[in-house]
């Protein structure tokens, strides 16, 4: 195998009641685990100036906090270093063993430490790694390092950062968060250093309160990861050795500089999408181009569509989605209009001094049949109209939400203000039922948060937009995905173009990919500097929901109206009509070979054929692609 594999994901609504991020009672994706390494050095007994208290004393305080806010039987550890002997560079020792989360042995055992000795960090990341479960039938969840640390190792070896650069580069290497706590010099830069070489990140703690924060982040960005979902495969590094696959979805793994090859096999009249999302650690060290590029390529020369994504920010990354299709032309003339053996490719570009780890990669083939002979479509809708960004949306008390982890358990919205929290370097991710002739259009608000003192710096706030084949919709002139955050109100409005079958035929990326009714995806990021600048640990963020226009029966000219709407395509219980017209896998029944028009539409053939543009036709042709 190339690299460690993600298992598949526990259900939708595992990912925990709304105000943490992983509440106490919740699921934990499969194969995650923590297990916190504590500084037990003699300076953990000097004054935790302004507290009255010890800096151990302190600490003690805030993993109280940290397993209180972790979800039932979360797999969790605790190791600590210089807690045996006043002297020594082997003092490390593990207090409890990683198992399914005892709250209140965790906290007893932390109660006895003492701090008294010598500072071995690089040893006890070594052994941390060790107490971490292997993955689990090449499944990877979330496996974190907590280190917590006043100071620098007085060891010397093994070297911090060496350790944490050889796991970081491990496939199935854990993630590695520092906290430091009242460090400046030579002990911060060396925390940074570890951080950034396990692929995690560094949270500043230079008072109590803030070692309280700062340890609950990481500790449930470590219990929030990515659920993942999908049947394991093993991509190929060419062409000739491509495993051949049907509609569904996969999941594989990616590192810096590769490219996977999968073959498929595709007739003459169908739409071929494929959309593929690298789900590195959360906040891992990238750079603003790096990149996830996705291709469809036909024989040896012919490359059929492509579409690349970069992060467009070096805060820390996030999940990143690419996607193309191979929209066959009306005329079937080209030569990626044929029936034959394709490929489907995808490719990851890195800087030097991103992160070097194995990504997971979760993609989706999906094959939509054309329209039966006889049924003319309904003309391409390549304009926002009433939803461009000056539409009216929701307003009133917002209800509380909690949203996903991913596509795979993304939490459904209707029309209304709904009310969620996020984590610096967090992604939630939500999904709102559209039919043919209705779009979506949204408002995501980050909220007015107490900042930290002499909080200087900014981060971001991004949205994307997704079909029910995952192809991410840009704003294309209208729309902007993020907006700065520095603790004041921020705000970024997004939306698509109606749902239109023609609509694939349309060149513009903003168009081109919105042509399949069913669950359209909203993600909502927070860039990772945020944990710089707020107080409190989660940050408020608000989204105003609508689905405007009325549902259509089918996508063919001429198609009936479902039901009577109240406001903007809302029943009268206010959520999305759309909702109740989504089957199977993202309601788009595109997973396998879908009609498009749908069994038992009602289909109106009428004599005139809508003219399709010329310029249309090089839809596929196009840097992104369709859905």
């Amino acid at each position: 195998m190339a690299g460690a594999l993600p298992a598949a994901a526990a259900g939708p609504g595992a990912h925990g009641a709304h105000g943490a991020a992983a509440a106490p009672g919740a699921a934990a994706p499969d194969d995650s685990s923590l297990v916190m390494v504590l500084d037990s050095s003699g300076s953990m007994a000097d004054d935790d100036d302004g507290t009255g208290r010890t800096r151990m004393e302190t600490a003690r305080s805030a993993v109280g906090t940290v397993v209180d806010g972790l979800p039932d039987h979360y797999p969790t550890g605790l190791r600590v270093y210089g807690a045996d002997r006043s002297q020594g560079c082997t003092d490390t020792r593990l207090l409890r063993p990683v198992q399914p989360l005892d709250r209140t042995a965790v906290k007893r055992a932390v109660a006895g430490v003492r701090p008294k000795g010598d500072t071995p960090i690089g040893l006890s990341l070594q052994r941390a790694a060790e107490d971490l479960p292997g993955p689990a039938d090449g499944a990877m969840g979330t496996r974190t390092i907590l280190l917590i640390s006043d100071g620098e190792d007085n060891c010397g070896t093994p070297q911090p950062c060496e350790v944490a650069e050889q796991l970081g580069k491990d496939g199935a290497g854990p993630r590695i968060d520092t906290v430091g706590f009242e460090v400046e010099g030579k002990a911060r830069e060396q925390l940074e250093c570890i951080a950034e070489a396990g692929n995690g990140r560094y949270y500043d703690a230079p008072n109590a309160k803030s070692l309280a924060r700062q340890l609950q982040r990481a500790s449930q960005l470590s219990a929030d990861g990515y659920r993942f979902r999908g049947k394991r495969v093993e991509g190929a590094a060419t062409g000739d050795r491509a495993p051949l696959l049907a509609p569904g979805q996969y999941l594989d793994a990616i590192g810096p500089g590769e490219k996977r090859y999968y073959a498929v096999d595709l007739d003459a009249v169908s739409t071929a999408d494929f959309s593929a999302t690298a789900v590195p650690q959360p906040g891992a060290a990238v750079d603003t181009f790096d990149a996830l590029r996705t291709s469809i390529a036909y024989g040896t020369d012919s490359s059929c569509a492509t579409n690349t994504e970069h992060f467009h920010q070096k805060e820390g990354a996030a999940p990143l989605t690419s996607a193309v299709a191979r929209i066959p032309a009306p005329e079937g003339t080209r030569v990626c209009d044929r029936a034959g053996r394709y490929w489907l490719v995808v490719e990851r570009e890195s800087k030097k001094g991103s992160d070097a780890a194995r990504w997971p990669l979760e993609f989706v083939h999906g094959v939509e049949a054309p329209l039966k002979k006889g049924v003319t479509p309904a003309a391409s809708e390549p304009q926002y109209g009433m939803g461009g960004k000056s539409a009216a949306l929701p307003s009133g008390d917002p209800r509380d939400v909690r949203g996903g982890t991913g596509f795979n358990d993304a939490q459904e919205l209707g029309r209304g203000v709904w009310r969620d929290r996020i984590l610096p370097s967090q992604t939630l991710w939500y999904k709102v039922p559209a039919g043919w002739g209705q779009q979506v259009r949204y408002d995501v608000e980050f909220a007015n948060e107490p900042t930290v003192e002499q909080a200087s710096s900014y981060s971001y706030g991004a949205t994307q937009l997704f079909t029910p084949a995952r192809f991410p919709v840009g704003g294309g002139g209208e729309f902007t995905s993020t907006a700065m955050y520095n603790g004041r109100p921020a705000a970024i409005r997004m939306g698509s173009v109606p749902v239109a079958w023609t609509n694939r035929y349309e060149y513009r990326s903003t168009v081109q990919p919105v042509h399949t009714r069913g669950e359209f995806y909203i993600s909502v990021t927070l860039g990772a500097r945020a944990a710089d600048i707020a107080q409190n640990p989660q940050i408020g963020v608000v989204l105003r929901v609508s689905v405007l226009g009325d549902e259509r029966a089918g996508p063919e000219h001429g198609a009936v109206l479902l039901g009577k709407k109240t406001d903007n395509g809302a029943d009268k219980r206010g959520n999305s009509t759309a909702a109740a017209d989504s089957d199977g896998t993202g309601g788009a029944g595109w997973s396998g070979i879908a009609a498009a028009a749908g069994a038992g539409a009602v289909v109106v053939v009428i004599a005139r054929l809508v003219f399709v543009r010329s310029r249309r036709r090089v839809a596929t042709q196009t840097t992104r692609g369709s859905a």
